[in-house]
């Protein structure tokens, strides 16, 4: 970095570092305890699972593999250990904090200090993943490289986790958008900050950016948008080619968000219930979303696909984790054009390829990073590759 922008940089780094506030006194520590009772019931419920049929030789055709599931429950409920896997999460900093009358989980993590800029960054993770994803990415961001390090927050959404289940209609990405500033700015207390995110997250991080741009450093995102609502007449061949893809990819793959923006209250029962269609409903979406050869354990550790799964269960939040769809199609928030410098990390296998002149329909990209591998969880499947960019755009950042 020449030292005219590590000028401009330090300059901004001030504006962005932490302020006191009295926001502060309604954050306090948090630590992760599943009640034994609770994993006591879950292993009782694994143990009475019963199974569907499959057809002979299917395979994931029909969806979930039954034998792949059943090797799965066998595992959570003979092996797995929660209490070590419990004992990893809590070894984060995680915080809890009233926002708006909404209590919001976190993990705060800050960027290591010395001669370096520290730059404060949201990431939001989406379904049906949680703040798990991100636990690899944290200290490859808070370690100080190339001159810079990361104040990284990472929270749950709302209705996710350990964040609070609304009991109200409304909780949009648009909602969320609004809480997590208020979070970021009143009660971390910083100027200004960087985001980013994917899947509903990125949904979120768009709304940041639309409705706080003055308060953005860079947006950083990752992620194809199968949901196409809008078809411009000057499209070019790769955009054309990309618009099939994603009416095609919208018929046969999305039947899920149809029924989370429909009735996920009637899923929810079922879900809620049993361990094993919740495994189902949410492993196969890791399966067919995760950049892997047959086999996804390969890429996402079991034993981490599992916390993320008892974080579901244990919270009861399956319900309001896919109600989040419902309020999205009924409020979808602010539209325009993103003008916030926004830098994206494009992986061909995650669902198909994005051209960058559709995504510059909607944002200010001023950095373009296409890879091969990698599928919709680049965080958890690619940490350190996401770490690199993210530092490379943040660093190149003229502010």
């Amino acid at each position: 970095m020449t030292s005219s922008k590590r000028l401009i940089l330090f300059v901004i780094i001030v504006l962005c570092a932490p302020l006191v506030t009295a926001q502060e006194s309604a954050v306090e520590t948090f630590e992760i305890s599943i009640t034994q009772a609770v994993l006591d019931d879950l292993e009782t419920r694994l143990d009475q699972t019963r199974y569907p049929d499959q057809i002979t030789g299917a395979g994931w055709q029909y969806g979930m593999k039954l034998e792949y599931l059943q090797s799965l429950l066998t595992y959570w409920q003979n092996e797995f250990d929660w209490r070590a896997q419990e004992a990893r999460l809590n070894s984060f900093n995680h915080f809890l904090a009233e926002v708006d009358d909404t209590r919001v989980h976190f993990i705060y993590e800050r960027g290591e200090q010395g001669n370096n800029d520290i730059l404060p960054v949201l990431v939001l993770h989406g379904w049906p993943s949680s703040f798990v994803q991100m636990l690899e990415l944290i200290p490859l961001l808070t370690e100080a490289h190339d001159g810079l390090s990361f104040d990284v927050v990472v929270p749950s959404l709302v209705g996710y986790g350990f964040s609070d289940i609304p009991d109200e209609p409304g909780m949009s990405v648009a909602v969320m958008a609004e809480l997590f500033h208020t979070l970021m700015t009143e009660t971390l207390g910083y100027e200004r900050y960087a985001v980013r995110g994917s899947d509903l997250g990125a949904g979120v991080i768009q709304q940041i950016a639309l409705l706080y741009p003055e308060s953005i450093v860079g947006v950083h995102l990752s992620g194809t948008n199968p949901f196409v609502a809008f078809v411009p007449d000057d499209m070019t061949d790769a955009e054309q080619a990309f618009v099939s893809r994603a009416q095609a990819w919208f018929q046969q793959e999305m039947s899920y968000a149809m029924q989370h923006s429909s009735y996920p209250q009637t899923l929810a029962y079922a879900l809620n219930d049993s361990p094993a269609g919740l495994a189902a409903w949410i492993m196969e979406k890791f399966w067919a979303w995760t950049d892997h050869e047959d086999d996804l354990e390969s890429v996402l550790d079991r034993d981490e696909l599992l916390t993320n799964l008892v974080l579901y269960w244990a919270t009861k939040t399956i319900n309001s984790s896919m109600r989040l769809y419902y309020e999205v199609a009924r409020d979808p928030g602010q539209f325009g054009f993103v003008t916030v410098p926004t830098g994206m990390l494009m992986s061909d296998a995650d669902f198909f390829p994005t051209p960058r002149e559709w995504a510059a329909r909607s944002y200010n990209i001023v950095h373009w990073t296409p890879i091969e591998r990698g599928g919709h969880f680049l965080e958890w499947e690619i940490p350190s590759v996401v770490a690199d960019d993210m530092r490379l755009f943040f660093n190149s950042l003229v502010f």
